[in-house]
């Protein structure tokens, strides 16, 4: 193949910098839109303004390779999450950033119009490939939680919690939020040592274990990633534990038998809207008639819940595959019309959970030296530098929420329970 000739490069290069330069200004005219914060980008050495002057939020973005302006115009808030992935715009406070955009939400809602709309049926073609059939939640679920437990360990803190904690004061160590979250969930659900408790979602075996060695009772739980089973697997057999919990290798629509009391923590995001309902009428079925079942899960702004149901974000197209976050108006919806089960106590925390991801954040940021020499590369480490700092904005202008639902089968005897939460 002959090389290209210089007048044709020229003309090639005069092409990509008027392209650039349109892509440009069509999202800096967007840009001018934002009320909420401010925003301060630079490029070459050239600081243009957004925003309202003086505001306390204040997020800042240096445009590193002109390659960053194409990927927003053609891809929204999933472009640039990849611009920032290939190194293309950095930031010194990218939680403030992300912070300023979710506080501008028609700004954001345009950039995912225009050019970005073209190139929505491949990104939502790739989310349909992804639905939680039974093979689909297990390729899913290993997509994620099978990138390896010397990755999760890095971050999270010895109990291997990954999920919102529950600060008492300003002086709770992540760690020491987990046990009180553990904690408050068994005293919501009166756990009894005569007491067998389900667990959908295993985790790396926290909840199940603290609930058999603090309380005594049985428990069954499952999961469907392997790394996940074989780490829990040996943490319970370290334990001497074979004999009071069962650890299985099962999709939640396989289960089977009665339980007294069931506990879920931020699986049913993995569920996905279409399977909702089947969810919450397996957890009635495996209840018995006198069962309680806490949830706990990341919600939605119930404004935001139709939308985001027919959208596709960059957490479903690099970090979950196959999630969905519900609202709590669709839980209780679905809740009511399918199960025999009702509301008996609620709380959302979800400020606990920007403060839990802050702490991930900082973990994962000293130990990117140690991630390295594991084999995790450049991109990756600022895929999940995205990630963490994304949904930490997220919890911060309260889009998102993480709430515990206590739900009761109606021959439930719940009153004792009440006001004893944080004994």
């Amino acid at each position: 193949m002959k090389s290209i000739s210089v007048s044709a490069r020229t003309n090639l290069l005069a092409i990509n910098s008027l392209s650039s330069s349109l892509l440009r200004r069509g999202v800096l005219r967007q840009l001018a839109h934002l009320k909420q914060g401010q925003l301060v980008i630079v490029e070459d050495g050239e600081r243009r303004v957004f925003g309202s002057a003086g505001s306390a939020l204040q997020g800042e973005i240096h445009v590193l390779d002109a390659a960053a302006w194409g990927l927003v115009a053609s891809n929204g808030s999933i472009g640039a999450g990849e611009a920032f992935i290939h190194g293309y715009w950095s930031s010194p406070d990218l939680t403030a950033v992300v912070r300023v955009f979710v506080s501008n939400l028609d700004v954001l809602d345009a950039l995912e119009g225009g050019l970005a709309k073209l190139g929505r049926p491949f990104v939502q073609g790739l989310h349909w490939l992804n639905r939680n059939t039974r093979q689909g939640s297990r390729k899913n679920i290993s997509a994620h939680y099978d990138l390896g437990n010397e990755l999760f360990e890095q971050f999270l803190d010895p109990t291997m919690m990954y999920s919102a904690a529950q600060f008492h004061s300003f002086e709770d160590s992540l760690e020491q939020a987990q046990l009180n979250k553990l904690a408050r969930i068994c005293r919501k659900l009166d756990l009894k040592a005569s007491d067998h408790l389900l667990e959908i979602g295993t985790g790396w075996g926290t909840m199940a274990l603290y609930a058999a060695q603090h309380y005594g009772c049985t428990v069954t739980t499952t999961t469907l990633s392997q790394k996940q089973y074989d780490f829990t697997a040996r943490r319970i057999e370290a334990l001497g534990l074979q004999d009071q919990v069962t650890l299985l290798l099962k999709d939640y629509r396989d289960l089977t038998g009665q339980y007294d009391k069931l506990v879920s923590i931020e699986m049913i995001e993995a569920v996905g809207h279409r399977f909702m309902p089947v969810y919450f009428k397996q957890c009635a079925h495996l209840l018995k008639s006198n069962g309680l079942m806490l949830l706990q899960a990341i919600t939605i702004r119930e404004q935001r819940y139709e939308q985001a149901r027919r959208s596709v974000d960059f957490i479903q197209r690099y970090i979950f595959p196959g999630g969905a976050l519900p609202s709590v108006q669709k839980m209780l919806e679905i809740v009511s019309r399918d199960t025999d089960m009702n509301l008996l106590h609620m709380e959302d925390f979800g400020l606990h959970y920007a403060r839990t991801l802050r702490l991930w954040h900082e973990n994962f940021r000293r130990a990117q030296g140690q991630l390295r020499e594991l084999g995790y590369d450049e991109c990756f480490l600022r895929l999940w530098e995205f990630y963490l700092c994304y949904c930490e904005g997220g919890f911060l202008e309260r889009t998102i929420g993480t709430a515990q639902l206590l739900l009761a089968k109606p021959g439930a005897m719940p009153a004792p329970l009440l006001g004893r939460f944080d004994a």
